[in-house]
């Protein structure tokens, strides 16, 4: 899902274009797809703004809001409105000084409320490990549901951030109650639901 920047970028070929609409209509025709099979789901990434693989877990993309939403954010705004995958990765990057994973902007008002997404938001691999530079509270905060892969450093990270009342309990219930809802649409269950069954 991200766009064609930088022709040295390593992942270049896992990209579908420089072009927010075709990359969005791409994602959103595979997801439909992969996700016509019950029980199966797909997971769209990196959210947002990485466009890199040198230092990708140390840059700082900083942009304005209408780049944002008109080069970065559009691609995945078309994929979840026009097939709802099941899950989105955040990116190791920082957003104008914010950490990807703990973007609340991108991850819970434009994925969640302007886009309606019904999935799942899940960090990229050891994302809270100290090199990671993110906050194992704060991707909850921000709307992550899934901390990939966890380790034991992050529970203990967000019991102190409930204790001290930097995190509200409420947003970790939601979180817990997104997971639930991923885990029953499996094929682990007889009334299981696909996602995007209304895209097909």
């Amino acid at each position: 899902m991200n766009v064609h920047r930088n022709p040295l970028c390593g992942r270049n070929f896992e990209y579908y274009s420089e072009d927010t609409l075709v990359s969005g209509k791409m994602a959103a025709a595979i997801t439909r797809g992969v996700q016509s099979k019950e029980g199966v789901g797909t997971t769209i990434k990196h959210f947002a703004c990485n466009s890199q693989e040198d230092n990708r877990m140390g840059s700082n993309s900083i942009l304005s809001e209408r780049t944002l939403r008109e080069i970065y954010l559009r691609g995945f705004e078309i994929a979840v409105k026009t097939s709802q995958p099941m899950a989105i990765m955040t990116s190791y990057n920082l957003i104008n000084g914010v950490h990807a994973a703990n973007c609340k902007d991108i991850c819970t008002v434009a994925a969640r409320k302007e886009w309606d997404f019904q999935g799942i938001i899940m960090t990229d691999w050891t994302t809270t490990m100290p090199q990671g530079g993110s906050l194992s509270w704060k991707c909850v905060e921000a709307g992550n549901d899934l901390i990939m892969p966890g380790w034991p450093g992050d529970s203990e990270n967000i019991r102190e951030a409930l204790k001290n009342g930097s995190l509200k309990r409420e947003d970790l219930q939601a979180c817990v109650k997104r997971m639930l809802k991923v885990i029953f649409q499996t094929l682990g269950y007889e009334d299981c639901v696909s996602y995007g069954a209304q895209f097909r």
